[in-house]
């Protein structure tokens, strides 16, 4: 009979609540080595060389021996493909930017067949790492070439395009640091933290304990604004408007240079800042009726953005706005410059 000598992933389960593993979402897959059960690393040619070479990370895993190295140690005394593929998806997800450090291997009762049980921030990333992890495997035994820049490409776009967004992310981040695990009830941003009694849930930057009419409330910018004023808190000079004409209106009637924006909107969007002209004006109407259901001209204030974090009733972070811009050099496009000019500060990431 011919010798099996492959991978074969028979299922994947997401656990995405506590288990028997850990009390965090986990991906556990069942993998049948077949004849390669009779092949530890130790026994193919090269195979060590060939891996590190392709994986040079692979270096500071601890394994079960504790301490960085500990699992080129077992890929040197001997180990088995399940084993190795555990390693290599830890890796690839962190080379991805998805930090991964818990990973098991056991064997099962059936001979070749082993569970193989990897932390799974991103569900849909680990999926990708675990077929990549097989094929990476099964390359570096055959002594076959694998792109490893590729594999962690596609994966750091999945993981961009599935990611929570930058105020989730950082609430769920603060609860890790905490040892509170989370679990992502939807596609968005709604994110379970803790388990039983003691759950609480955010979506977004909101918290369960954010009432309904408060969001009511901060969403109608007009509304926002009578409600400070009557608690003597300074508000710019403006009213809701109806048409370009209107909108003219209301800009002399307060004089420029005003802002025009969606009284619902935002992230900034159709929000046009230090207007002076009918055209600008006439512009900007257009643009933040597309973008909201009523549009507003207020008094432009001129000074720094700032966006206040409260929790529990007391201040405790502040981040100032900063408006992009660009200075052209006569050849370069707008496209160009922002990337020579913007995009070069790393503190912006790779997907904006």
């Amino acid at each position: 009979m011919k010798n099996k000598k492959t991978i074969e992933i028979i299922n994947t389960m997401a656990l995405r609540g506590p288990n028997i593993w850990t009390y965090r979402p986990i991906i556990e897959a069942w993998v049948d080595i077949g004849d390669l059960e009779d092949s530890p690393s130790n026994t193919i040619p090269g195979y060590y060389e060939r891996l590190t070479g392709m994986l040079p990370g692979l270096v500071e895993h601890r394994c079960g021996v504790g301490e960085p190295g500990g699992f080129l140690q077992r890929l040197r005394e001997g180990t088995w493909p399940a084993h190795i593929m555990e390693h290599v998806m830890i890796e690839l997800q962190n080379l991805a930017g998805v930090q991964t450090g818990f990973g098991k291997a056991r064997e099962t009762s059936t001979r070749g067949v082993y569970k193989v049980v990897v932390r799974a921030r991103h569900e849909h990333v680990s999926r990708l790492a675990l077929t990549s992890a097989r094929d990476l495997v099964m390359a570096a035994m055959e002594d076959r070439p694998f792109d490893v820049a590729a594999a962690v490409q596609e994966m750091r776009e999945l993981a961009d395009s599935v990611a929570l967004g930058p105020s989730t992310a950082c609430i769920v981040e603060a609860a890790n640091d905490r040892r509170i695990p989370s679990i992502r009830l939807n596609e968005g941003n709604l994110v379970q933290l803790g388990y039983g009694a003691r759950q609480r849930r955010i979506w977004t930057a909101e918290t369960d304990g954010t009432s309904a009419i408060a969001e009511g409330i901060s969403s109608d910018k007009d509304l926002t604004k009578s409600l400070l004023a009557s608690c003597g808190v300074p508000i710019p000079e403006g009213r809701v408007v109806d048409s370009e004409e209107d909108a003219w209106e209301a800009a002399e009637e307060i004089g420029t240079p005003v802002v025009v924006k969606p009284t619902d909107g935002n992230h900034g969007r159709g929000v046009s800042t230090d207007l002076n002209t009918r055209s600008e004006i006439d512009a900007a109407y257009r643009l933040a009726r597309d973008e909201g259901s009523d549009v507003i001209v207020e008094k432009f204030i001129r000074g720094n953005e700032h966006r206040l974090l409260v929790v529990g009733g007391r201040m405790v972070a502040a981040a100032r706005g900063e408006a992009a811009a660009v200075v052209g050099d006569g050849t370069s496009t707008i496209a160009q410059l922002i990337d020579s000019q913007i995009n070069t500060d790393p503190r912006r990431g790779t997907t904006e």
